[in-house]
C-alpha cells in the first residue's frame, strides 16, 4: 500500500478558537518501510494517524492510497480499507473486557465474514508469534499492560494488512517491555513485509526507523 498526503490539513473548531491540528502536512509512505512520527502531547500526531488510517476526514487537502483519492470513496471503501488493508494499534489498546484475548484477535476476521475454524486457528498462531500462547483464553483484566499490547499488535495482523497503525505502542510500558514491543514490531515488519507507521515520543522506536518524520503544532518536517 502507497500512501501519499497532500497538502493534508484538520481543523478543529473550539468555542471561538480555531486549531490545525494537522496543517498542510504532505508525506509519501512506501511499501515496507518503517516510518516513526514524533512530537509531544498535543502536537497532532494521533489526528495525523487518524487521517491516514481513513478514521477521519481532513478539512482541506488530500489522501492518497495507490493514487487514488480517498475523498472519492464512500463510507463502505472506506470501512472496506480499514477491515482489510490497515490494522491498528492504540494506545489504550481497545481490547473488549467480556472477550478472551484469542477472542479479541478473532474479531476483526469475524466482522469480514472468515469461518470459525480459520479465525481460531490464525489467531492462535499470532498469539504464538507474540509469546501468548499461554495467556489464550485470559481476559484483558487478567493480562499485564505488556500482554495487552501484544494481544493488540496480534489482532492488527490478523486480516494480512498492508499498513499497521500504531498511536504510542509503548506509552504505557516501562522501559523493558517498550524495548519488547519494539522488537517485536520490527520482526513483524520483516516477517509480514508489512509497512508500519508509528506516533511516538519513544526514542527506542525513533532510532531504527527507516524514515523519521517530526511534527510540531500540526507542521509535519523530515528529521
Amino acid at each position: 500500500m502507497k500512501i501519499r498526503a497532500v497538502n493534508l490539513t484538520r481543523v478543529f473548531h473550539i468555542g471561538l478558537s480555531r486549531i490545525a491540528a494537522v496543517n498542510d502536512v504532505n508525506l509519501e509512505v512506501n511499501e515496507e518501510k518503517f516510518i516513526a512520527v514524533i512530537g509531544p502531547s498535543g502536537s497532532g500526531k494521533s489526528t495525523l494517524l487518524n487521517l491516514l488510517g481513513l478514521n477521519d476526514y481532513p478539512t482541506s487537502g488530500k489522501m492518497l492510497i495507490d493514487s487514488k483519492d480517498t475523498a472519492l470513496l464512500s463510507k463502505k471503501e472506506r470501512r472496506k480499507i480499514r477491515l482489510f488493508r490497515i490494522g491498528f494499534v492504540f494506545q489504550t489498546f481497545n481490547l473488549l473486557s467480556t472477550l478472551s484475548a484469542l477472542e479479541n484477535v478473532e474479531l476483526p476476521m469475524s466482522l469480514a465474514g472468515k469461518p470459525l475454524e480459520d479465525q481460531r486457528e490464525k489467531a492462535v498462531k499470532l498469539l504464538e508469534n507474540v509469546g501468548l500462547a499461554h495467556r489464550l483464553d485470559h481476559r484483558p483484566k487478567e493480562l499485564s499492560v505488556g500482554e495487552m499490547q501484544r494481544v493488540a499488535i496480534a489482532r492488527s495482523l490478523i486480516n494480512n494488512p498492508e499498513l499497521i497503525i500504531a498511536d504510542e505502542p509503548t506509552g504505557e510500558l516501562d522501559s523493558k517491555r517498550a524495548n519488547e514491543i519494539v522488537d517485536l514490531l520490527f520482526d513483524l515488519k520483516k516477517r509480514h513485509k508489512t509497512t508500519i507507521i508509528v506516533a511516538t515520543h519513544d526514542q527506542e522506536i525513533v532510532e531504527p526507523a527507516d524514515e523519521i518524520y517530526k511534527i510540531m503544532d500540526g507542521k509535519l518536517s523530515h528529521r
